[in-house]
C-alpha cells in the first residue's frame, strides 16, 4: 500500500468536527479528527449529537476555517443545506463545510448538495480513491486560508459583543498578522478603564477541570440573570506535527446561551500550560465588557504557576489520587493558588486527603491560626447534579473575586453545610441486586432440570423393575 504524503498547510488551520443531531456513530469522525490533527490543523471538537445551531455558534466563535460533520442519521440534505444557509445569514459564508456519510448519502444527493453551495461531501468512491490521509489533505488544502488578513472595524463592534468580531480580533492577534500591534493598541486602550475580573483555573491533566468549569458557568448564569461571561481555555500543541485538540466543549453544555462566548487556543509551544496569546484575548474580551472572564489552562505539572500571571483569583484543581501526602509539598501552585478544588470526591480516600490539602494549604500560607473549617479547600464531584460541594466552591469563588477586585457581584446562592457526596441511584452494596435475582432464577431452574432427570431416571428403573 502506497503511503500518501500529508499536506503541509502554509496558515494555522483551526477545523470544528462533530457528528449531527440524533447521529450517536462517532467512530468515523473520531478516526478523521484524529488525522487532521496529526496533519497539523488545531481541532476544536464538540462530539455526537450536535445541533446546527451548537456548530454554527462554535465555528464563529473559534474563528475557524471550516466545519467537518458525519451524518448517518437519513436527515443529512436538511442538515447540511440549513447550516449552510446559518453561516450566511451569520455573515460566515466563508467557513468551508465538509461531510460524510458512507453510503447513507446517495451520489444524487451529494451532487445536489455540493450545487447548494457545500464544499465537499466524501463518499466511499472518495475513500477507495484517495484514502483517508487523501481526504484529510484534500480537506486541508480546500481550508489552508487566512480567516480574517484584513480587520474592517471589528474593534470597534466588540464592545457590541458581536462574537465574529471578538473572535476576528483575538485571531489577528494569535496569527501575528501586519498591523496585530497597532490593533491590540486600540483595543488596550478601550479596556483601560474596564474592571473585568479574571478568574484562572488550572490543574492537572485529568482532575475535571472542563467539568467543573461548566458547572460554575451553570450557577453564574443562573445566579446573575443581566451578567455575561466569558471562558478561554487552553490546550496544547503536539510538538511534532503542530497539531492541537482543543476537546474542552465536550464537556460545556452551559456554553449553549446568548450570554456566554467561549475561545480555545492552542498553546503553540509544547512545554507552556498558556498560550503566549493568552493576554492579548483577555484584553479583547475586557474591552468587550464582559463582566467575568474565566481563564482555564492545559494540565500542568508539579512546578507551572503561569496562571496567577494573568488572572486576579487562582483556583487549582485536582483529586485525591495525587500519591502519598509528601507529594503535596512539591506542588508549586499550592503557595499561590486562593482556593482549591479537591475534584472526584467520591474517589476512596477523598476524606483523607481533603485534610492533607487542608494541612499542606496551612503551611504554604502560614495560615496557622486559621480553623480548618474556614481553609479555602473544597471537595467537588463536577460531574454531580447540583452539588452541595460545588456550590459551596461556586459561592466562595464569587464573593473572593468581589472581595478582591471590587466587581458587581453579589450572589445570591445560599449554599448548605453539606459535603460532596456519591448519590447512587443503586447503592453499592445492592449494586448486584437484579444480577443475585437473576442468578437465583438460573440456579432454580438449573436446581429443576437436575431434579427432573433424576425423577426421569427413577421412573425408567422403576418400569424396568416392573
Amino acid at each position: 500500500m502506497q503511503n500518501t504524503e500529508t499536506y503541509q498547510p502554509k496558515n494555522k488551520i483551526r477545523i470544528v468536527t462533530a457528528a449531527s443531531l440524533f447521529d450517536g456513530h462517532d467512530a468515523a469522525i473520531n478516526i478523521m479528527r484524529r488525522i487532521i490533527q496529526a496533519s497539523g490543523a488545531e481541532v476544536i471538537h464538540l462530539g455526537h449529537d450536535r445541533s446546527v445551531q451548537d456548530v454554527v455558534d462554535c465555528a464563529i466563535q473559534e474563528d475557524a476555517q471550516a466545519i467537518a460533520m458525519t451524518s448517518y442519521q437519513g436527515g443529512h440534505m436538511e442538515y447540511f443545506k440549513y447550516m449552510h444557509d446559518l453561516l450566511k445569514e451569520r455573515g460566515s459564508g466563508h467557513i468551508k463545510i465538509f461531510g460524510g456519510g458512507g453510503g447513507v448519502i446517495l451520489p444524487e444527493e451529494i451532487k445536489e448538495l455540493h450545487e447548494y453551495g457545500i464544499t465537499k461531501i466524501y463518499s466511499p468512491d472518495d475513500g477507495r480513491e484517495l484514502g483517508l490521509q487523501g481526504m484529510i489533505n484534500d480537506l486541508l488544502s480546500k481550508s489552508d486560508f487566512p480567516t480574517n488578513f484584513n480587520l474592517n472595524g471589528e474593534v470597534s463592534h466588540i464592545q457590541k459583543k458581536d462574537p465574529q468580531s471578538i473572535a476576528r480580533v483575538i485571531s489577528f492577534a494569535e496569527n501575528g498578522y501586519d498591523g496585530a500591534a497597532e490593533v491590540m493598541e486600540k483595543v488596550r486602550t478601550l479596556a483601560a478603564n474596564k474592571e473585568v475580573p479574571v478568574l484562572g483555573i488550572t490543574g492537572t491533566g485529568g482532575a475535571g477541570k472542563s467539568s467543573l468549569v461548566d458547572e460554575l458557568v451553570r450557577r453564574f448564569l443562573l445566579d446573575f440573570e443581566d451578567k455575561y461571561i466569558a471562558i478561554v481555555s487552553v490546550d496544547p500543541s503536539k510538538r511534532k506535527t503542530g497539531g492541537a485538540l482543543l476537546g474542552d466543549r465536550i464537556r460545556m453544555n452551559s456554553i449553549r446561551n446568548e450570554r456566554v462566548y467561549m475561545r480555545s487556543l492552542a498553546t503553540r509551544q509544547s512545554n507552556l500550560a498558556l498560550s503566549k496569546y493568552v493576554a492579548d484575548a483577555v484584553e479583547v474580551l475586557k474591552a468587550a465588557e464582559y463582566d467575568l472572564i474565566i481563564l482555564e489552562t492545559s494540565g500542568i505539572g508539579q512546578s507551572d504557576t503561569e496562571i496567577v500571571d494573568h488572572s486576579d483569583l487562582s483556583l487549582y484543581v485536582m483529586t485525591p489520587e495525587y500519591g502519598a501526602a509528601t507529594q503535596l509539598e512539591k506542588i508549586d501552585m499550592l503557595d499561590f493558588a486562593d482556593i482549591i478544588a479537591l475534584n472526584k470526591f467520591d474517589k476512596r480516600g477523598a476524606l483523607d486527603a481533603l485534610r492533607d490539602v487542608k494541612k499542606q494549604f496551612k503551611r504554604n500560607h502560614k495560615l496557622f491560626e486559621v480553623a480548618d473549617d474556614d481553609i479555602p479547600v473544597y471537595g467537588t464531584i463536577a460531574s454531580q447534579f447540583n452539588d452541595p460541594g460545588t456550590n459551596n466552591l461556586y459561592k466562595a469563588l464569587i464573593d473572593m473575586l468581589k472581595e478582591k477586585t471590587g466587581a458587581e457581584l453579589n450572589s445570591k446562592m445560599i449554599p448548605t453545610e453539606e459535603m460532596s457526596e456519591k448519590i447512587y441511584i443503586i447503592p453499592p452494596n445492592r449494586s448486584r441486586y437484579l444480577s443475585e435475582i437473576a442468578e437465583n432464577n438460573r440456579n432454580y431452574d438449573k436446581k429443576a432440570r437436575e431434579q427432573s432427570e433424576i425423577a426421569q431416571r427413577a421412573y425408567c428403573i422403576k418400569q424396568s423393575v416392573e
